[in-house]
């Protein structure tokens, strides 16, 4: 319901109850029609001009409250009075630096003591009937504000987890997209290479190696086609299945392909990792390969998993190769890497091996794996 909506409708109520009142009671008094019109346009009014609800309020009493000791208060000006000083306090509460508060204080003030230097047989009634609504309007405002200031704070908390739920997704993506584009790429430039350097020297060109540019371009094609798809929440893109360490054959064939010499190795009782881990080690392994094809050139190297106790161990380690980068990196290889491991409480270490080279180590704990 609106706020106007809701003060016509208590103004409504006020004079409903003023009314029943003087026709019901009778009291003497032949001005109360003109004080009800403006009281009931105050009570209106009464969150726009709260200290003039009260003022009014305050004048009043003074004039009207009691005549030559003859009783001629009414209730609907008790009602009007505990509206005004309520609405003061709830609108208008003293603060520091607020000179309104201190002013509406001052009107419940001079209010109480304008009725009990009325009538001083019932000082109580003069002090409470103004102040306790006020004080009721504060306690209210305090409540409000508190109720404000949380829900401000909840919103906020909300809409950083949302910017961090976001940025994280955007890493995420960026991660995958780059792991499995730069992988791809990397072997097709390198086998791409090859066949220029065979046609410039004037040598026959193997089509299977062709062959293998083009299932290595498809593969780029339908893993960049899936995770589109993933982002458009298409059911296509859904269907196909991650890659996990169950294609891990695969992937050591196309680097054979690009020029490596492989040497794969796997001790301890194999177990299963959750999908999300078994893409990451994966990737894992497929980015480290993929930095040797750019850094090394054709050398040998050795991929081991070892499953131990505390979890899955995986190692790339190449015997180096050629000084110059073969294909330009962004430096974002090892980064990826390194979070993947740590999405899942697990360290990656990389750096020179002691026997010259490049080595790569990551493991994966315990609790990400399952029995195969």
């Amino acid at each position: 319901m609106r706020r106007w909506q809701v003060d016509l409708g208590v103004a409504g109520g006020f004079v409903a109850f003023a009314l029943t009142e003087e026709a019901v009671v009778r009291m003497p008094g032949a001005w109360w029609p003109y004080a009800l019109a403006v009281f009931a346009v105050l009570v209106a009014l009464r969150r726009s001009i709260p200290l003039v609800g009260l003022a009014a309020s305050c004048v009043h009493a003074n004039k009207v409250f009691y005549s030559d000791m003859v009783v001629t208060y009414r209730l609907w000006q008790l009602a009007a009075m505990i509206i005004a000083a309520y609405t003061v306090g709830r609108h208008v509460p003293p603060r520091r630096g607020s000179v309104r508060g201190f002013v509406g204080l001052g009107l419940v003030v001079a209010t109480a003591l304008t009725y009990w230097d009325v009538d001083h047989t019932d000082p109580m009634g003069a002090f409470f009937f103004p102040i306790v609504p006020w004080g009721l309007g504060i306690a209210f405002a305090i409540q409000h504000r508190q109720s404000t200031d949380a829900a401000s704070a909840r919103a906020a908390i909300r809409e950083q987890r949302v910017r961090e739920a976001v940025m994280e997704e955007r890493v995420r993506i960026a991660r995958e997209l780059h792991d499995m584009v730069a992988h791809s790429v990397t072997v097709m430039v390198i086998q791409a290479g090859v066949v220029r350097r065979r046609l410039d020297a004037g040598l026959s060109v193997d089509g299977e190696l062709l062959r293998s540019i083009e299932s290595s371009g498809r593969d780029a094609v339908g893993e960049l086609r899936r995770t589109l798809g993933l982002l458009r929440g298409d059911d296509s893109g859904a269907a196909a299945a991650p890659v996990g360490l169950d294609r891990l054959d695969e992937l050591l064939a196309q680097v054979r392909e690009a020029g490596l010499t492989v040497t794969f190795k796997r001790d301890g009782v194999p177990v299963s990792l959750l999908p999300a881990a078994d893409l990451s080690a994966y990737r894992i392994i497929q980015e480290a390969l993929t930095n040797v094809l750019k850094h090394a050139g054709p050398t040998r190297v050795t991929v081991e998993i070892r499953y131990g106790d505390d979890g899955v161990h995986l190692s790339v380690v190449d015997k180096g190769g050629t000084t110059a980068p073969l294909v330009a990196g962004s430096g974002q290889g090892l980064i990826g890497m390194r979070e993947r491991a740590m999405l899942f409480g697990g360290e990656l270490t990389a750096g020179p091996g002691p026997e010259g080279g490049f080595a790569v180590h990551a493991r994966l704990p315990a609790q990400v794996a399952v029995p195969a």
